[in-house]
This record gives structure tokens, sequence and C-alpha cells, in this order.
């Protein structure tokens, strides 16, 4: 009996410990992987594409150890069919010489940062109805041409899934779950890490040299290609939020017009039921569903707002860093010519 007790909270404790897992705190992922994805989306930009992430999801620790990229395809041909089989062929593939093959979510290129679409929150949605916990990792060819790695490891967070699920963003439901556009992706810190035996071939590889490319490629003084592409992109967005917020001008327009109508046609029917109970004849509803005034309106939703407005403050962000340190550069040649 005891042994069967301690069977039954082992159990228990296993099943808790499934049920309750720990949040996402970081995406470690393999030196080879990050590389991969680079080579990748460099070959093919300014064109995008897209691959799958391979690795283990370790309790508040997403590891991903391996990717392979899908292939471009034409227009004609059909799309879902041969990407599902594609990638049931490599992970077969890699099952068989013992590399990792679990799928943790998967990378895409991006165009200075334009990766927030409607398209990105379906693939995730997707994702996870399979894998209860996935990652998108962006990688932004355009940004690391100013000398950075632009790796970003973002999610959805759970308040927006369930709203998503939903598919109600009207303003109430919003409200109610205290949503804001903020609150759509959660970006996830990334850890790049390798093995011992990477580590110490890779300092064989360095070179004697302390200055590489990619410190030269630091102090390059113009910025005016990529801050032109990113206010170009940012135009773009603002008068996509002016059309969206003319669509809701007009429904709170057509709303008002709707309640005058209703308080008219009430104040009538009040008159007409006190006539009737003078006369001794029963009174009439003051609702009458046939009447198209009574028709509710339905409120436009605010989902590609809250994108729209999460797109800018993305574009405005890479603006004010290329800003500054374009500035920096700036006043560091003129305390150097001035020496």
């Amino acid at each position: 009996m005891a042994n069967q007790a301690m069977g039954r909270s082992f159990l228990q404790a296993m099943t808790a410990v499934e049920e309750v897992a720990p949040p996402l705190r970081v995406v470690q992922m393999e030196g080879l992987a990050v590389l991969k994805i680079i080579k990748h989306c460099k070959e093919f930009s300014p064109a995008l594409v897209t691959g799958q992430l391979l690795g283990l999801d370790v309790g508040s620790v997403l590891e991903v150890t391996n990717c392979f990229p899908f292939p471009t395809r034409e227009e004609d041909e059909e799309l879902e069919a041969d990407g599902a089989n594609y990638q049931l062929e490599m992970m077969r593939c890699l099952r068989e010489v013992n590399v990792d093959n679990n799928t943790v979510g998967w990378y895409q290129s991006t165009l200075l940062g334009s990766f927030q679409t409607a398209e990105l929150i379906e693939t995730f949605m997707n994702y996870q109805e399979n894998i209860r916990r996935c990652v998108c990792i962006i990688y932004d060819p355009s940004r690391s041409n100013q000398g950075v790695v632009a790796l970003k490891a973002l999610r959805l967070s759970d308040s927006f899934m369930d709203l998503y699920r939903s598919n109600n963003f009207n303003g109430e439901k919003l409200r109610e779950k205290k949503l804001s556009w903020v609150d759509v992706f959660e970006e996830i810190p990334i850890k790049v890490s390798n093995s011992a035996l990477i580590s110490a071939f890779m300092t064989e590889l360095e070179p004697d040299s302390p200055v590489t490319q990619c410190d030269f490629d630091r102090l390059k003084l113009s910025s005016a290609p990529f801050m032109e592409r990113n206010l170009e992109f940012l135009i773009e967005c603002m008068d996509d939020l002016t059309a969206e917020q003319n669509k809701f001008q007009y429904y709170y327009r057509n709303l008002s017009r709707q309640q005058a109508q209703q308080q008219v046609w009430l104040q009538k029917r009040r008159q007409e039921n006190m006539q009737r109970k003078a006369a001794g004849e029963e009174p009439l509803p003051e609702e009458d569903p046939s009447n198209p005034i009574f028709k509710p309106i339905v409120e436009p939703s605010r989902l590609d707002s809250y994108l729209i407005t999460n797109q800018i403050s993305n574009y405005c962000n890479q603006v004010n860093g290329a800003a500054g340190q374009g500035f920096s550069k700036l006043y560091l040649m003129k305390a150097l010519h001035e020496n």
C-alpha cells in the first residue's frame, strides 16, 4: 500500500510539473544555427525567406540546436502540401543521423523590421496548436549592414492569444482584458552558446589583428539610405493608421446617428402608448427587433490598429538608434579633426 501511495504521489507530481510549465526566460541558440540563419537570409536578401527551428524545450530555456531552410517556390505550385512533405522528409533524414528533430518554432527574414503582420500571428496560432511553447526568430539583413546582429526572438502573449481565439477585438473586450498594443508580442532574450570544442577552434581561427571588418563597418558615417527607407516605411504606416482611424470615426458617427434615431422612435412609441392606455388598449413594446434602427452596428476590429502601432513604434526606435549612433560618430570625427 505504501508503494502504491508513493507511486500515485509521484505520478501526480509529474502531472503537475507538466501542467504548470515555467515561463520561458531565454532562447539559447547554438552558434551553428545562428550562422545558418544568417547565411540563408543574406543569400536571398531582399527577398523574404523562412525556415524551421529544431531543438529542445528544457524548463525555462528553449534550446535551438539546428535549423533548415524552406525551399523557395513559384506562385503556381502547391505550397501547403509540398511544404509539409518537405518538412517531414527533412526531419526524417535528421533523425537518421541522430540530430535533434523536435520543432521549436521557425525563423524568417524581414526588411527593416517590417514583420508585425496578421500573417505572422496566424502562423503563430497554427504552430501553437501542436507546440505549446514556440518562438519565431526574426533576422534583418538590412540592419546587420549597420554593424549589429539583428536577431530577435518573439512569441505571442497569453492574454493576446486568448483574445485572438475568441476573434473579438472590440474596445470593450480590450478594456476588460487590459490589453494594449504593447502586449501583443513578447520579446525573449537570446543567448548564443557553443561547445568547448567549437570555442577552442574559433580561438585558433581568430586573426592576429584585434580589428575586424565588422569593426570598420561600425565607423561608416553615412546612414542616409537606412534612415531614408525607415522614414518611407514610417510614412506608409502613418497613412495606414489614419485609414484605420477613419474607419472608427465612421463607426462612431453611425452609432451616434442610430442612437439619436432610437431616442426619437422611443419618444413617439411612448406617446402612442400613453394614448393607447387612455383608450384602454394594451401598450406596444418599446423595442421593435424588425426595425432597422435597432439592428446593432458591428464595431471594426482593432487588431490592425494594434499591429500598425507596433510597427510604427519599431520604425521610430530604429530611426532613434541610427540617429544616435550617427551623431556619436560625427562628434567623434569632429574631435579627431580638431586634434
